[in-house]
């Protein structure tokens, strides 16, 4: 009976292996991989396990969760943004609670169900959207920031809810508001109390555990402190993962938090799959398949109310319509925590099944496409935008300047952006600089520099920057989703303007020239040449010739400075350049190059070593001497036939 457990065991985390491998190929978060891992080893797959099995180890994933949830809880940021945390994220938290409320009451739910329905409906994914627009390169834009606000309130909005929820099971008894009210000032006396002991104990006792430079006592420390915290406050009648978010929160300011974080990551992870497997364990697909078309509607319905719930809240706060738009597609999916909120509701009994069921599948299919809506926001509400006409947008510069037809006009205002300028103002070039760093543009703006604050990928603000007056467009940053809305834009508004682009490498060179680009200037090979130029000049070469190489170079873009051998970290796609050296004995001893069938080898010859000289592209009556080495160009197949070839014939 013990080995036919530990098989099932192990075959559910076999499950769960391939699930998660398979979503991950197709883009999906690893959530979906747990639920469905759940629902097939669940009583509604092979009955491998219950949901009451599962429960106390999925419970600890839950505290584990919340305590690494309150290691990333930062005083000094949430203060920083309190603007917008408070403000649009309180707005977005209760407005949509309050509309799930409305409408559950109004569908014959009861007061208790429709404040669990609405709680978790408010609710959005953190770890999608913070990792999708951490990938995307937009936590710095301005929709990502506003995202990031309102999932930071949301965070904090969970600490109520855990407390609320043990109380609303009154077993019978009538509830009222005065019962909330004082089990809510209940929750925060404990809260308080647990904050003012844990401050005094808990560093005293990372400071000892420290000390002992031990590993393995600083990680067991780290597990009993959470359940410790979260013990107490199931004593006390409270939620165990409300006490490991107090204690993760007044370890989040020590110098220990990024060893904390560390250290019990692969416990959370580990123990929140399990968690996740044991929501799939609820799911009665009998259920699913007999409610499918409600189930499709709800996610139709939250996905598209919960969007224009935060877009007109945004509206109201004078937010761009694009930035609205893409905001409100960014948030509109429900959350991971709202699984939680629906487990403790299922565990105090105080949802149905068939009603939890449909829930959970809500959420499930809203993560779902959540990756995709997210990744498209932008274009979504760029095509939205050009469907109702454009905004005036937030720029103002100053109408008064007089822009001279030499203008030059620089995108980005980061460390290359700045030293562009700082050369501009010395040779008394006329320039202005657009940048979306809010605090450097205002440092900049009391230095007197003409930065102004907007984003270059909106056509009405290059407008309002002159952009067709600008002789030379200087794009200074470096992502690529952005290159390629920007680029095109400002051919388009200064087609007769010298455009150019800083790039990390030379990857994707002929994509940014044909979509506009005059000139691109790789970093790594500009720094190449940089550095040759300074060993050839210590070497004695005079300083004419080198500039006569540097230049050949940059106008044969580079194509020298890739390496003659090729290593194994090449893309074996592309072509290289490769070197055959010709002993006594060679074929093509004593030929031309013109008596080598090159355009039947599909190779292209480069260049000529003799005698330690190099001869760059070389006339084809060049005859081949023993001991030459030629530089060959071609992908790897063809260049291992020419090889053969040149050797043996």
């Amino acid at each position: 009976m013990e080995h036919s457990f530990l098989i099932q065991v192990l075959l559910m985390l076999v499950i769960a292996i391939i699930a998660i491998a398979l979503l991950r190929r197709a883009g999906l978060p690893a959530i979906l991989a747990y639920l469905a891992t759940g629902v097939i080893s669940g009583p509604a797959g092979f009955n491998w396990f219950s949901q009451h099995q599962m429960h106390s180890v999925a419970e600890l994933g839950v505290v584990l969760l919340m305590f690494s949830l309150g290691l990333e809880f930062s005083l000094p940021r949430l203060w920083a943004m309190r603007r917008t945390v408070f403000g649009l994220g309180s707005a977005q938290v209760f407005v949509t609670a309050i509309v799930a409320i409305g409408v559950s009451l109004l569908s014959g739910l009861s007061l208790v169900e429709a404040v669990v329905v609405g709680s978790a409906i408010a609710l959005s994914s953190t770890a999608i959207v913070l990792k999708l627009l951490n990938e995307q390169g937009w936590l710095r834009r301005r929709h990502g920031e506003l995202s990031v606000s309102v999932l930071l309130f949301q965070d904090i909005a969970v600490v109520p809810l855990l407390i609320l929820l043990p109380l609303l099971s009154t077993q019978g008894e009538p509830m009222t508001w005065q019962t909330i009210s004082y089990a809510m000032l209940e929750g925060v006396a404990a809260f308080v109390l647990l904050m003012a002991f844990g401050k005094w104990a808990l560093p005293k006792l990372f400071d000892e555990v420290a000390r002992s430079r031990s590993n393995e006592l600083f990680v067991l420390s780290t597990l009993v402190v959470a359940l410790i915290t979260g013990a107490f406050t199931q004593w006390i009648g409270l939620s165990m993962a409300l006490g490991a978010f107090m204690a993760g929160m007044l370890l989040g300011e020590s110098q220990y938090k990024r060893q904390l974080e560390a250290d019990i990551r692969p416990f959370r992870d580990l123990l929140m799959g399990l968690f996740f497997i044991s929501i799939g364990m609820l799911l009665d697909f009998s259920l699913v398949l007999a409610f499918w078309w409600q189930i499709l509607l709800l996610v139709v319905a939250v996905i598209i109310g919960k969007a224009l719930i935060v877009f007109g809240l945004l509206r109201l706060a004078k937010e761009s319509f694009r930035t609205s738009v893409a905001t409100a597609i960014s948030l509109a999916q429900v959350g991971e925590f709202s699984f939680v909120v629906l487990a403790l509701a299922v565990n105090y009994q105080l949802l149905e099944a068939t009603l939890s069921t449909k829930l959970v599948m809500v959420a499930v299919l809203s993560m779902a496409v959540a990756p995709w809506l997210v990744r498209h926001s932008v274009d979504i509400a760029r095509r939205l935008q050009g469907a109702r006409g454009r905004s005036p947008e937030e720029l103002h510069i100053d109408p008064s300047l007089e822009h001279a037809q030499d203008l030059v006009l620089i995108l980005g205002y980061g460390r290359v952006g700045q030293t562009i300028a700082r050369f501009m103002k010395t040779e008394a070039v006329p320039f202005i600089v657009l940048d979306l760093d809010p605090t450097r543009v205002s440092e900049a703006q009391r230095a007197g520099e003409p930065v102004y604050f907007g984003d270059v990928s909106k056509r009405s603000i290059l407008k309002q920057a002159k952009i067709k007056q600008a002789k030379l467009i200087v794009l200074t940053f470096s992502e690529g989703r952005i290159l390629e809305d920007v680029l095109p834009l400002c051919r388009q508004l200064a087609p007769d303007a010298k455009i150019l682009v800083r790039t990390r490498d030379d990857e994707g060179m002929q994509e940014l020239e044909q979509a506009g680009a005059s000139q691109v200037i790789p970093e790594t090979l500009e720094g190449s040449l940089m550095l040759v130029s300074q060993v050839l000049y210590q070497c004695g070469v005079p300083l004419n010739r080198i500039l006569k190489r540097l230049e050949y170079e940059r106008r044969n873009h580079y194509q020298y400075l890739h390496g003659f051998f090729s290593g194994a970290e090449t893309d074996f796609t592309l072509e290289l350049l490769h070197a055959v050296a010709l002993p006594k004995g060679a074929h093509v001893v004593g030929k031309a190059l013109a008596d080598i069938p090159w355009q039947k080898l599909r190779v292209e010859i480069r260049a000529v070593r003799r005698a330690g000289a190099e001869v760059e592209s070389p006339e084809l009556d060049w005859s081949i001497k023993a001991g030459d080495t030629l530089i060959l160009l071609g992908k790897p197949r063809r260049i291992e036939k020419a090889e053969h070839f040149l050797l043996q014939g």
